[in-house]
């Protein structure tokens, strides 16, 4: 079945407190989605940020992120006041998140939730104990962390005293008692992240829509899931990463891009028949109805760079677990819908490991115009087994990736899209990937809304000016349901 879908992270939705939220704006989202004939609705990872606000940098790979917890709803269950969510300062600016202001104001607010809901006992209901019950293999060390992330001034653990670094039992037991009020503050958090996201979801479902959520391939060093399973990891007796994820240098990148991530000891990963990856996959399923694995790659091989080395130029290339993983998330979990993303520089064995699983990979129509009609990008090229985009949250939008092709470049694109003007180049790009036989098109919000590049999700290796952009209340007209509507109809997508 041909399906048609829009890209839109959580954080881009519009609201009145500093970032995107489950609150009315989403629901008002889905209900455009489905004016549209929208079949998919694409997002970005939901798990906790920290600084430079990336999803692909967690502090838990299980856990939510309490910036999209919504106030409103808070204020419906009385566990605040209207007065209360307006005494904070959130950021003024409408287009974009200030994620200083929101720190401070977000875990605030939610503090004096908190601390109301202890008054209401809370955490003595069924559904409260049986969430704590249901994910206590992640929560338990994911708030604890946390509470002692808070206690050490947000250092990372490695910076932590030994004893519980190291996770000794007697620190272990001291630190439960001694925080136990903020470990009950995030427990009480992901709480309420679970609740609102599961309404949320079951009322896209209803309407017909399913969620593309993503799972990073990688967690962060800086994470419950590095200091509580180390053995899942290539770490030193110290803790320390003995070599950290990244790529090679490319066109994109001379110096390579080092992520920074800790790499799996995947030998240990096969002895356990790959347990702790069916935990975090199924864990994927109860969040999202479909998951793109990000840096598909990755599963084949990965390029190990040297500790401590300051760019990526130095890493190699090592062996991944392959098929073997992927076979067993078929044995343990069944069959799945699931997209590989399977961009960047693709050698024979990726290709086949793709092609093995069966799942779909990815086209991103902004690649297709560099090299001539035999690119793989480009729609002709295609088989129906894809998913189809103009460009992706780490591309340009296509109005400014237009507006910095070569002539050459433009030339190309202006003859295969059929079109003359400028102007006309959008909705030209998104009528080629709607038109495809690639059996999925997913079109980023921005796209429609022709934005430049000040609406640009995320630029690669690059800090500060990222994960920030915010969709105006006033973008989601009828007008322009109507007009995707029609366009996803003549093209078979309803």
């Amino acid at each position: 079945m041909r399906k048609q879908g829009i890209l839109l992270p959580i954080s881009s939705i519009p609201s009145d407190y500093g970032i995107g939220t489950f609150g009315r704006e989403s629901y008002r989202f889905v209900d455009f989605l489905k004016k549209a004939g929208q079949k998919l609705w694409q997002i970005l990872p939901l798990g906790p940020t920290g600084y430079g606000a990336s999803p692909y940098q967690s502090f838990s790979t299980f856990a939510g992120n309490p910036y999209y917890i919504d106030l409103e709803m808070l204020v419906e269950e009385r566990y605040l006041t209207w007065g209360e969510c307006n005494s904070y300062d959130f950021g003024d600016n409408i287009h974009y998140i200030d994620y200083e202001k929101l720190y401070h104001a977000k875990f605030a607010i939610l503090r004096v939730a908190y601390n109301k809901a202890c008054g209401m006992a809370v955490e003595s209901r069924g559904d409260y104990q049986e969430f704590v019950r249901e994910n206590s293999f992640w929560l338990e060390d994911y708030a604890l962390y946390m509470a002692l992330k808070n206690a050490n001034e947000g250092m990372c653990f490695i910076e932590w005293d030994e004893d519980i670094r190291l996770r000794k039992p007697e620190a272990m037991d001291r630190y439960r008692r001694e925080l136990s009020e903020d470990i009950g503050f995030y427990k009480f958090q992901q709480y309420l992240f679970a609740k609102q996201w599961k309404a949320l979801k079951k009322y896209a479902n209803d309407a017909g829509i399913e969620i593309v959520g993503d799972i990073p391939i990688y967690v962060a060093f800086d994470s419950a899931d590095t200091w509580a399973t180390p053995e899942l990891f290539l770490l030193d007796e110290e803790g320390n990463p003995v070599g950290v994820a990244g790529c090679p240098p490319d066109a994109f990148a001379t110096t390579g891009q080092l992520w920074g991530n800790p790499l799996y000891d995947w030998s240990y990963h096969q002895k356990t028949g790959y347990e702790w990856w069916m935990k975090r996959i199924a864990h994927c399923y109860k969040l999202y109805d479909v998951v793109r694995i990000d840096h598909f790659r990755g599963f084949d091989e990965f390029w190990f760079v040297p500790y401590g080395d300051e760019t990526a130029e130095r890493g190699h290339w090592e062996k991944g677990p392959g098929y073997e993983l992927f076979a067993t998330m078929k044995e343990k979990l069944g069959d799945k819908k699931v997209i590989a993303e399977d961009l960047g520089f693709l050698t024979d064995s990726v290709m086949e490991l793709v092609k093995k699983t069966g799942y779909p990979g990815m086209k991103i129509l902004h690649f297709a115009f560099d090299s001539g009609e035999t690119n793989i990008y480009l729609p002709h090229n295609y088989e129906k087994n894809c998913v189809v985009y103009t460009g992706t949250h780490d591309n340009e939008t296509s109005a400014g990736w237009i507006n910095t092709r070569a002539p050459y470049e433009k030339e190309f694109l202006k003859e295969y899209l059929g079109v003359k003007e400028d102007s006309d180049l959008v909705w030209a790009l998104i009528r080629t990937a709607v038109s495809s036989v690639a059996d999925t098109a997913i079109i980023p919000m921005q796209d429609y809304l022709g934005l430049g590049n000040e609406a640009r999700i995320n630029t690669p290796s690059t800090l500060g000016d990222n994960w920030k952009w915010r969709m105006d209340k006033s973008a989601l007209t009828d007008a322009l349901a109507q007009k995707i509507y029609r366009m996803t109809k003549l093209y078979g997508r309803i």
